[in-house]
């Protein structure tokens, strides 16, 4: 009994990052979904998301930085979609990629020019990063707050997709593109939501993740981005409930190995345990099985 009192907090800690990758996994999971492209950049959105909320916060009212903050990240995600991928809609794969890399290093050299490379401190969100008491043991809010957040964002998500216009045409594009742009629907608009809509979930798991580790500097995108990206993959690239249940999984197994005192070996279980289920299940936990031509 004593053990899982003691493992508690990390088992909390775990669900707090499972949904924290969740949100970002979901910005991966929709964009491949449409474009059938890894948008390796998705990590250094995440990074820049919470450099704004730094300097924001330093000269405005934590009220008004965060919606600000928000409404900036997904403006990033539609100009990085416009420059750097809009025009690469005809091009080969692998230049659309080495595109991607492109920007995901160019984000970080900004950003390194903007901090010069000094750790930055997060701000801490009033009544978010207050310290409570659940079960008996102390965490920050943050930690209740981001599974039920990401449970209504992916809820939200899900009607969207399967109740607007905007979603249907995606799941269209998803299904088959170029029969989507025959049958009429506006392919541009359809990829810029997509990124509109990850970049804002980006910025949201941004202000989350930060509020607990509240220390930023160029690269703090790269493995939350890397591990968001392995529980899209995990759950099912393509399939938002998959990037979700994957996010959660990852997270709660990352900090368990946390609790036990495997810390050394968390990051390197979370891509063994992808690799055991890719290994029998190929496409992911809720990936559709492609079906071959012949």
């Amino acid at each position: 009994m004593r053990g899982v009192t003691q493992n508690l907090p990390y088992f909390f800690a775990g669900i707090s990052v499972g949904g924290q990758y969740a949100l970002i996994a979901i910005g991966y999971t929709m964009v491949y979904g449409i474009l059938r492209l890894i948008n390796f950049a998705h990590g250094d959105v995440f990074m820049a998301s919470g450099l704004m909320m730094v300097y924001a916060a330093s000269v405005l009212p934590m009220w008004i930085a965060m919606p600000l903050v928000a409404a900036a990240t997904v403006v990033l995600g539609f100009l990085i979609e416009k420059a750097a991928y809009r025009p690469l809609r005809s091009a080969p794969r692998m230049s659309v990629m080495i595109s991607a890399i492109g920007v995901s290093y160019l984000l970080q050299n900004v950003a390194l020019y903007a901090t010069g490379g000094l750790n930055q401190t997060y701000p801490a969100i009033p009544w978010v990063s207050d310290t409570i008491s659940v079960f008996g043991v102390v965490t920050k809010r943050v930690t209740v707050i981001t599974p039920v957040l990401t449970a209504l964002l992916t809820a939200g998500l899900m009607l969207l997709i399967h109740r607007t216009k905007t979603g249907i045409a995606m799941r269209a594009v998803s299904k088959d593109f170029e029969t989507a742009q025959l049958m009429g629907i506006k392919i541009n608009s359809v990829i810029s939501a997509a990124f509109v809509i990850g970049s804002f979930l980006a910025a949201v798991g941004s202000m989350l993740y930060f509020s607990n580790y509240n220390g930023i500097v160029p690269t703090s995108g790269a493995m939350p981005g890397l591990k968001a990206f392995v529980a899209a993959v995990f759950g099912g690239i393509g399939s938002i409930p998959g990037a979700v249940i994957g996010g959660f999984v990852i997270g709660i197994c990352e900090n368990i190995m946390k609790g036990l005192g495997w810390t050394v070996f968390s990051d390197a279980f979370t891509f063994a345990l992808l690799i055991a289920v890719l290994t029998i299940k190929p496409t992911g936990l809720f990936g559709e099985k492609l079906a071959e031509k012949v």
